[in-house]
């Protein structure tokens, strides 16, 4: 299985999450400050420089008002959120 930050799973991965907080009203400024982290991690993320991980995959969707599990079943089903 490749691992790589721009694998086509990994996109879908990252689309799933920005469209999450689109679709919430949420810019990346206040999704970071509700995290506790700096703005360019989401931007990294979104952008394909950095990798997350399924701890930060939960607290991303936490801070979205959405539900992890929801989401994660949704990815592997291949649905759009």
């Amino acid at each position: 299985m490749q691992k790589s930050l721009k694998s086509a799973e990994y996109a879908r991965l990252i689309a799933m999450l920005v469209a999450v907080r689109e679709n919430a009203g949420v810019r990346q400024q206040p999704l970071a400050a509700k995290l506790g982290k700096p703005q360019s991690f989401i931007a990294k993320y979104e952008g394909g420089e950095r990798r997350i991980d399924l701890i930060e995959f939960i607290a991303i969707a936490r801070a979205l008002d959405a539900d992890p599990v929801k989401l994660l079943k949704a990815f592997v089903a291949g649905e759009p959120t």
